[in-house]
C-alpha cells in the first residue's frame, strides 16, 4: 500500500472514531439539557444576539471539541467555562447531536458587502467546507451572526483566541477583509 493511500485510511479511521459519542448520543436528552443554552443561543440554537452564535445545525464534533475546550479552560469565556464544568461528556455529545439535528439559522446580512466577501470567501472553503457548512472538526460558518464571525476573527488576529492554523490566517486580513467574510457567511 502506498504512503498516500496508507494516510488516506488513516485519516477516514480517525474521522470515523471521532464521530462515535455522537452517533451514539440522544437528541430527546439533548433538547432537555439545552434549555440553559436558550437566553444566549436562542430557541433550537437560532440566536437573535449578535455576540453568540447560532448553534442549529453546528457540526457536532466541533461542538463536542468546544464545550471540552471550555471545560478544561483551554477556550476563555466566562459563562461558557461556567455552563461546560458541569456537563459530562454524555451531556455534550447529547447536545452536540441535538443542535445539529436542527435546521440551520439564516442573519441577516448587507448584501454589498457579502458580495465582496464570497470573492475573498475560498481561502475559508477548505477546512470550514462547500459553501461554509462545516466539515467535522471545524465549524460551520454558513448562516453565523457577522458581528459573532467579526469578533471570532478579531480574537484570532490579535491572538486572545488561539488556533494556529486561523492566527496565521487572520493576520493576513484586513478588518475590511474580516467584515466582507463576516458578512458573506452570515448570508448563507
Amino acid at each position: 500500500m502506498n504512503t498516500l493511500k496508507k494516510s488516506m485510511t488513516v485519516a477516514l479511521l480517525i474521522s470515523c472514531f471521532l464521530t462515535l459519542p455522537v452517533l451514539a448520543a440522544d437528541k430527546a436528552a439533548g433538547e432537555q439539557r439545552s434549555a440553559t443554552c436558550v437566553s444566549c443561543h436562542g430557541l433550537a440554537g437560532k440566536s437573535s444576539h449578535a455576540q453568540f452564535p447560532n448553534l442549529a445545525a453546528q457540526q457536532p464534533t466541533y461542538m463536542i471539541n468546544q464545550l471540552q475546550a471550555f471545560k478544561s479552560g483551554n477556550r476563555h469565556n466566562s459563562m461558557m467555562e461556567s455552563i461546560a464544568v458541569n456537563l459530562s461528556a454524555d451531556d455534550m455529545a447529547n447536545l452536540a447531536a441535538y443542535f445539529a439535528s436542527q435546521p440551520a439559522a439564516k442573519a441577516g446580512v448587507d448584501a454589498v458587502l457579502a458580495k465582496t466577501g464570497q470573492e475573498k470567501a475560498a481561502m475559508c472553503l477548505g477546512c470550514h467546507g462547500e459553501a461554509g457548512v462545516g466539515n467535522g472538526q471545524f465549524p460551520r460558518l454558513a448562516g453565523q451572526q457577522p458581528d459573532y464571525l467579526l469578533k471570532q476573527l478579531t480574537d484570532f488576529k490579535e491572538g486572545s483566541r488561539k488556533s494556529s492554523h486561523m492566527n496565521a490566517i487572520a493576520t493576513t486580513l484586513s478588518n475590511d477583509d474580516m467584515k466582507a467574510l463576516a458578512a458573506y457567511f452570515g448570508s448563507l
